[in-house]
C-alpha cells in the first residue's frame, strides 16, 4: 500500500521533517540517477550521498545509475533488477532539462520488465536552498556579508529547456530568502544557457555590487563545477555533495512519486 507523505516543519529549521523511518517490505527500489563525470571525486560524492539516504530509510533498496561516463550505467542498473520489481527513479539533477525529459524516459522504455515511476528533479525546494546556504556559510559567506551588501551568483550546469531555467530562477529566489531576503541571487550557467558566471558577475557589478560569492548548484564535483568555481570573483562554495538536506530531499522526491501514482508497468 502506498501512503501519502505528509511533511511538517522541523521546529528548529522550519524545513520539512518526517523523511526517515524503515521502508516497508513491498517498497519499490529507489534508483538515483546521476549524470556522471570524469572527475573521480564525483562518484565518491554520490556514493556518500546515497549512504546517507540508506541510513535515513533502513531497509530501502537504493541503487545508482549514470546517464553517461561513470559506471554503473542507468540501463545496466535497471537491467539488473528482477522482472516485475518496482523502481522509482530519482534524478540527482536540479531542473527539467534534456536528461530528465529524454534520456531517463528512454532508459525506462528499455526496461519494460519493471514497474516504474519517475520522480521530479531535486529543484526547486526549500531543502535545496538550505543545503546551498550551508555550503555558502562553510565557504565564508558571513565574513563577506559583514563587510557590506553582497550578492550571489547561483551556478549550475545549464540547459536549453526553458523549464530548467524556470527551476533555477525559483531556486535563486529561495536561496535569497534563506540569506535574509535582501541579497540578490542571480542564476548563471556553465553551458547551453546564459548568462555565464562572468556575465552574471558583470551584471551585478554594473548594479553596484562589489562583494560577490558563488553558490555551486551541482550534486558533485566535476568539469562544470570546476569551470564555474575557477571564474568566481570571490568565495566559491563547494558543490552540495552528501549534505543531509540533500539526502532528505532525495527521499522526499521518492515519496512524492509514490504518492502521486502507483508504481506501474
Amino acid at each position: 500500500m502506498t501512503a501519502t507523505l505528509t511533511l511538517t516543519p522541523h521546529p528548529a529549521s522550519g524545513l520539512p521533517d518526517g523523511l526517515g523511518g524503515r521502508a516497508s517490505e513491498d517498497a519499490p527500489a529507489l534508483v538515483a540517477v546521476a549524470h556522471g563525470s570524469r572527475d573521480p571525486a564525483a562518484l565518491r560524492t554520490v556514493t556518500a550521498l546515497l549512504a546517507r539516504v540508506r541510513a535515513a530509510r533502513p531497509g530501502l533498496r537504493v541503487e545508482l545509475g549514470h546517464i553517461e561516463i561513470d559506471e554503473p550505467a542507468l540501463a545496466d542498473t535497471l537491467g539488473a533488477l528482477n522482472h516485475g520489481d518496482g523502481a522509482v527513479l530519482v534524478p540527482l539533477l536540479f531542473g527539467r532539462g534534456y536528461h530528465v525529459q529524454h534520456d531517463i524516459p528512454r532508459a525506462l522504455a528499455g526496461a519494460p520488465h519493471l514497474r516504474t515511476a519517475l520522480a521530479a528533479p531535486l529543484g526547486p525546494h526549500p531543502l535545496l536552498a538550505a543545503a546551498l546556504h550551508d555550503r555558502l556559510l562553510e565557504a565564508g559567506w558571513n565574513g563577506l556579508a559583514r563587510t557590506g551588501p553582497a550578492a550571489v551568483v547561483l551556478a549550475s550546469a545549464g540547459s536549453r529547456a526553458p523549464e530548467s531555467a524556470d527551476s533555477m530562477e525559483r531556486v535563486a529566489h529561495q536561496l535569497s530568502e534563506r540569506l535574509g531576503g535582501g541579497t540578490p541571487v542571480v542564476p548563471a550557467y556553465a553551458s547551453a544557457a546564459g548568462p555565464t558566471v562572468p556575465e552574471a558577475v558583470r551584471a551585478l557589478r554594473a548594479r553596484g555590487h562589489r562583494r560577490i560569492a558563488l553558490a555551486s548548484c551541482f550534486t558533485a564535483p566535476g568539469h562544470f563545477a570546476a569551470r564555474c568555481a575557477a571564474v568566481a570573483p570571490g568565495i566559491a562554495a563547494a558543490p552540495i555533495g552528501a549534505h543531509p538536506a540533500l539526502a532528505r530531499l532525495v527521499l522526499h522526491r521518492y515519496d512524492e512519486a509514490r504518492a502521486a501514482a502507483p508504481v506501474r508497468a
